[in-house]
């Protein structure tokens, strides 16, 4: 059962709005973000989104600022709402009136060669993988560890990270860098019959179960010690944030050699 055919009765227009996304070969994930954007700026306005005005959609990008809404949260409403007053309403003047916020960029931090090193030499491609999306996403192991592979959303570069800082559910950007580690990681997973369907992207010793963030610290520690690095080290340090330079550097080393 999907979100996009809930338990609740799907009034016409959403399951147009459905039928619109599935011709244009929308996965089910991206299906199910619209959908959930939708439904939230039809709950703001209080009545059919059908129905909306320019000024409805003024406000309600008003409302995701002033609320605290990070630029790709706001950026994923844009692309939802667009697609519906453009695709199943044929409104494209209202979707015009819908603006993109602009990521602020931020300096990327210089990796030491040591820590260049202590990427390289985590034990085995899960551990590279969690590690590299935790420097290149800016997350905490608590998110790493908790990412399933629906989470990865490539058509938008966006990570979907579910109950995150606050419990709240939030997006991470997707660099180009990362997004092949993780398939280099998804290769290798599927081949050794560890990823399953709609699993953990991470997963434990037991597939069904997570990797826990204790076996992650333990595999930066076990790396650091085999790089020989004698500081101590922690995936949990400010360095191990919006470092996407240093993910751009070692992604060959990450990623499988092509021949």
């Amino acid at each position: 059962m999907t979100s996009t055919s809930s338990q609740h009765p799907v009034s016409a227009l959403r399951a147009r709005m459905i039928e619109d996304m599935i011709v244009r070969g929308f996965t089910e994930k991206t299906r199910q973000d619209y959908i959930r954007n939708v439904r939230a700026f039809a709950a703001f306005i209080g009545r059919s989104p059908d129905t909306a005005t320019a000024e409805d959609l003024r406000r309600f990008q008003l409302h995701q600022r002033q609320s605290g809404m990070q630029p790709p949260g706001i950026n994923s409403a844009v692309s939802a709402l667009r697609f519906f007053f453009t695709m199943t309403l044929d409104r494209p003047d209202l979707a015009r009136r819908l603006t993109v916020v602009r990521q602020p960029r931020r300096l990327p931090g210089v990796l030491s060669a040591e820590e260049i090193v202590l990427l390289q030499a985590a034990p085995g491609p899960k551990y590279k993988a969690a590690l590299a999306t935790a420097y290149g996403a800016g997350l905490r192991v608590s998110e790493v560890v908790a990412l399933k592979a629906g989470d990865i959303d490539s058509e938008r570069m966006l990570l979907r990270v579910e109950r995150g800082k606050g419990r709240k559910d939030r997006y991470a950007m997707l660099s180009p860098q990362l997004l092949e580690v993780l398939r280099a990681w998804w290769r290798e997973g599927r081949r050794r019959g560890a990823l399953l369907p709609r699993g953990w992207l991470f997963p434990g010793r037991n597939p069904i179960e997570p990797l826990s963030t204790r076996q992650l610290n333990r595999a930066v520690h076990a790396a650091a010690e085999a790089a020989g690095i004698k500081k101590r080290v922690s995936p949990q340090g400010s360095r191990m944030r919006y470092l996407r330079l240093s993910v751009m550097q070692c992604s060959a080393t990450l990623s499988p050699h092509r021949h």
